[in-house]
């Protein structure tokens, strides 16, 4: 047995794609070990564990997963509710890391520093692909990988606020008065907004639902401001269709925040580019666009993430110069030619790089694009996984059952019945099965699944084509 070969698969990231490829290795009888950077399971949902998602159970559990957790005497939860990201992990991921064959695999605090082969930079070639992956942790722990799984996710690299794509002047320095996306404006970081002012910067999802969250605030704590920065001019796109919008949950927050800014209880600012960040009087955030200021206690980023690969900047990498995905799967999902609902089914072929065995999996695979869906990762993890097995045939028969439009989002999170749920990007029909040709994917068809969390080009969110 060679060292590649008896080395292990490496899993980064135990969230739920991560933990979905354990699964299937697991099943396969495949060796692995799981990298979390945390200090407990998904640990970055559990920074938004009180954010409610769009997607019914029935469209958050992986088919692998779900077979170790009965083998285990779970009891499943409810599928037709809604659950939080703290549901997630308390109801389903925690008691999957428990299982028998996944609670000894799992490594937390475990954070990757870089991915390379053992002997060789990115220029050298001959004997590669028989090196072993060598993984270095940021405590400077090193092990040896068959393969690699990349499912870190994009949730610890927020986009810059700058509306240049590059941080705006002063934004660094004046980083302790800017919050994240989706902060706990109602619960935890309830003193940090109350009777206080807020601007929220972002047109998309995470920004509409921080931008409620602070207006049931107001209505609560008297002296509560917020205003809503964006860089367009025409907010249709946040605010849905209403009544008529093809996404129901999207239709149904976009029109509550209407309301709220036609109420007057939120200053929306519209065609505003931060260029400049800075720290005025009593320890409050100036953003400046031009000649334009708007001035706030806490600045929330609702801007959207971006994917890391400083630390496989040694692996010789194909990326998309546009979507940061990679090549073959650019094209697929390109949020100018597609929605959640229209994204193909797509596989190990459509995710390998020029580097053999290393696989970006989940939120990381999509790069900027917003269309992730979370069974569209589970999809991706099984079809890596059984091209890892040598199970090509498998590997390439992508398919997913799900109603036409892709189902990622519920009336439910709004208070509607599960009656209501409705389509990614439509209403949900009947059930169709797609299946991508081996080699290849589909111009057009469903990615079908339900997201837990997914990317914007301006902003993240609990929610579905953001």
């Amino acid at each position: 047995m060679s060292e590649q070969t008896a080395a292990p698969v490496v899993v980064i990231g135990a969230g739920p794609v991560g933990l979905a490829a354990a699964a299937h290795l697991a099943e396969r009888g495949l060796d692995f070990v799981v990298l979390e950077s945390g200090p407990s399971v998904a640990a970055a949902i559990d920074e938004w564990r009180h954010v409610k998602l769009f997607s019914p159970w029935r469209y958050d559990i992986d088919s692998a997963a779900r077979r170790l957790l009965e083998a285990s005497g779970w009891t499943e939860p409810d599928l037709g509710t809604l659950p939080t990201g703290g549901d997630l992990i308390d109801s389903y991921l925690a008691p999957l890391t428990k299982t028998q064959q996944l609670n000894d695999r799992i490594r937390y605090n475990a954070a990757v520093a870089a991915v390379t082969r053992v002997g060789f930079d990115r220029i050298r070639t001959a004997g590669r692909e028989a090196a072993p992956f060598l993984i270095r942790l940021a405590d400077g722990t090193e092990l040896l990988a068959s393969a690699v799984i990349d499912a870190a996710g994009t949730w610890r690299k927020p986009n810059v606020l700058g509306g240049s794509g590059i941080p705006a002047q002063g934004e660094a320095t004046s980083a302790d008065g800017i919050a994240r996306a989706l902060p706990d404006v109602l619960g935890a970081d309830r003193d940090r907004y109350a009777g206080r002012r807020t601007a929220v910067v972002g047109a998309g999802h995470s920004a509409a639902t921080t931008l409620l969250d602070l207006g049931e605030l107001a209505e609560q704590v008297p002296g509560t401001e917020i205003v809503w920065v964006v860089r367009g001019t025409d907010q249709a796109r946040t605010y849905g269709g209403g009544d008529a919008d093809e996404l129901p949950a999207r239709g149904a927050l976009g029109s509550r925040l209407k309301k709220l800014v036609q109420s007057g209880h939120v200053e929306l600012v519209s065609s505003f580019r931060v260029e400049a960040i800075t720290r005025v009087d009593n320890g409050r955030v100036e953003l400046a666009s031009g000649d334009r200021r708007v001035v706030a206690d806490t600045v929330v980023n609702s801007t959207g993430f971006r994917p890391d690969h400083d630390f496989v900047s040694e692996l010789r990498l194909d990326l998309d110069p546009i979507m940061g995905s990679t090549r073959a799967l650019a094209p697929l999902i390109d949020p100018n030619q597609h929605s959640c609902g229209t994204v193909p089914p797509h596989g190990v072929d459509e995710l390998a790089h020029p580097e053999p065995g290393y696989y970006a999996v989940g939120a990381k695979s999509y790069g900027r694009a917003p269309t992730f869906l979370l069974a569209t990762g589970y999809e991706q993890a099984r079809s890596v996984v059984a091209a890892l097995a040598g199970d090509w045939e498998a590997a390439r028969d992508v398919q997913l059952d799900l109603p036409e439009t892709g189902v990622c989002s519920s009336n439910l999170a709004y208070g509607g019945s599960d009656d209501e749920a409705g389509g990614c990007c439509g209403p949900a029909p009947q059930a169709v099965e797609i299946s991508a040709p081996a080699g290849r994917g589909l111009a057009t068809g469903i990615s079908g699944g339900l997201l837990t969390v997914i990317e914007d080009t301006t902003t993240k969110q609990s929610g579905c084509c953001g």
